[in-house]
């Protein structure tokens, strides 16, 4: 099982009514709930744990976890609103403002954490989650304890225009980092964390020195490198036609937790010392054609595995 750890939200998304008026239209997402529901859809078991509303959008949420097999009991439910992120497209790729005050996601405390479930193989934190408080900090609780036993995957997904305190903002990543086995950055997250005075490469050295033991770096059509001590990998971008690129992203990173764990490599002492080029590649290969699906279609819509065949 694989616990995913993070926001769940609405997307507000760019429609057009059938009068021919610009409108917003909700949509449940979030980074994490992206990626929970992209692993379901490629047959993992997944429980999802987030701070979850009660009020109409939060019953939304889960209603689509349960569709899609996501469980959603160690959710923490409270009477705060949910966030809403509205989305605009320019040339298909997505920009967002968030309205996250006081939200059932956003106060989450340390208190709230569950207990990791016994069958529990790997643990996914990600997204706007870790850049405000309190919530960011419950999730760097919860993976400081998830490190000790499980596989912990980190995409910090950063948003700049979201982080109020860069200084603390920056500390946090830095200790989830040390936690972290495998972290998945696009380009410009890793030239934002590591600096822009040098290539990929040494920037991806950076970071593994920090304590992962597996750098996997988006370039968009350039496709995926994966860099570990020693070597790397690259997985070539598949050409689609994209309508936007909205879940691209939390969708590559389901593919790679799907692919390590049909391979059986979910592993914290096989990422660590026993992961064959092989493996690796094909894991990076799954997540390059399950995101190339979801930017195909409109909206975060990740594949299921059948569409993949």
């Amino acid at each position: 099982m694989i616990l995913c750890a993070g926001e769940a939200l609405i997307d507000m998304l760019p429609r057009k009514t059938e009068g021919g008026e610009s409108a917003f239209a909700p949509y449940p997402g979030g980074s994490v709930f992206n990626t929970a529901v992209a692993l379901a859809r490629l047959d993992q078991k997944v429980e999802f744990f987030t701070g979850l509303s009660k009020d109409l959008f939060g019953e939304r949420l889960a209603s689509v976890m349960m569709a899609n097999g996501v469980g959603s009991k160690l959710a923490h439910r409270s009477d705060r609103p949910t966030t809403l992120a509205f989305v605009t497209l320019t040339d298909g790729q997505a920009s967002y403002a968030f309205y996250d005050e006081n939200t059932a996601g956003r106060m989450l405390t340390p208190d709230d954490l569950p207990e990791i479930p016994a069958d529990a193989e790997a643990c996914f934190f990600g997204g706007i989650s870790l850049a405000v408080e309190p919530c960011a900090e419950a999730y760097a609780a919860l993976a400081d304890r998830a490190t000790q036993s499980h596989v912990v995957m980190l995409d910090p997904n950063i948003r700049p225009g979201f982080i109020l305190d860069e200084e603390v903002y920056r500390a946090r990543i830095d200790r989830m980092l040390a936690a972290s086995d495998i972290v998945k950055v696009s380009d410009e997250d890793l030239h934002w964390l590591m600096g822009d005075d040098t290539g990929l490469p040494k920037l991806a050295e950076r970071m593994l020195d920090k304590g992962p033991a597996l750098v996997l770096v988006t370039q968009g059509a350039e496709g995926v490198t994966g860099f570990y001590k020693g070597g790397e990998v690259h997985v070539a971008a598949e050409r689609v036609e994209v309508v936007d690129t909205v879940g691209a992203g939390d969708t590559f990173n389901a593919g790679v937790l799907a692919g390590l764990a049909k391979a059986g490599a979910l592993d914290k002492s096989m990422i660590r010392a026993g992961l064959t080029e092989a493996t690796l590649s094909d894991a990076m290969t799954l997540g390059v054609k399950a995101a190339a699906v979801t930017v195909s279609r409109a909206g975060a819509n990740p594949p299921r595995t059948a569409e993949l065949s």
